[in-house]
């Protein structure tokens, strides 16, 4: 299926993802992407339907072909502050904050967000695939933490980053049991999973 281009005709739209909000460990990650009528890209999907390798082409062909786009990330620190939720609205601001393009629409994949610079909104259940701005955003995302996961799995290769990206599997389970958490684990998130050693 085909991606609709804009929810408007009229405004500049700003399509918002965020990713990693389930994760065990790892920052949470969300990016803002302008596209126009130019931006044609026939794969360009939700992030979690397409594999590895088709993501990384389509993060080259969204980065120059996109009006404008922007990522922004947050610690473990901030999540176990502020709640997963406000740190990944935040992370969705932060990002837009970053545009150079300002956009007067902005559509946000799922059914949260709040309130930014008094641009409008819109909420979208399964956004990211619907409209191309969301799928991208989508994709520039979850490119970025996957990359920076699979970085740390260098500094703490035990946990399988390169691999589970800080989600709950049962070798991070595993590796919790035996070595604890490290200081990229959340520690307001439930790190203690029964699994069969």
């Amino acid at each position: 299926m085909l991606l609709i281009q804009n929810f408007s005709e009229t405004f500049i739209e700003a399509g918002c993802d965020e990713v990693g909000r389930g994760c065990l460990a790892g920052p949470v990650v969300a990016a803002a992407v302008i596209v126009d009528k130019n931006f044609k890209q026939n794969l360009v999907n939700d992030s979690k339907t397409l594999n590895f390798q088709t993501r990384q082409n389509l993060d080259s062909y969204i980065r120059e072909n996109a009006v404008d786009f922007a990522i922004a990330e947050l610690p473990p620190e901030f999540i176990d502050q502020h709640n997963i939720l406000n740190a990944s609205l935040h992370a969705m601001h932060l990002a837009l904050d970053q545009l150079k393009t300002r956009p007067e629409l902005i559509l946000v994949d799922g059914n949260k967000f709040h309130p930014y610079n008094y641009i409008p909104h819109h909420c979208i259940i399964k956004g990211d695939s619907k409209y191309l701005s969301i799928a991208a955003a989508s994709i520039l995302a979850k490119n970025y933490r996957d990359n920076l996961m699979i970085r740390l799995h260098d500094e703490f290769p035990d946990y399988g980053w390169n691999t589970n990206f800080g989600y709950c599997t049962k070798t991070h389970q595993k590796a919790l049991k035996k070595f604890g958490p490290n200081i990229h684990h959340r520690k307001s998130f439930r790190l203690d999973y029964d699994v069969e050693i």
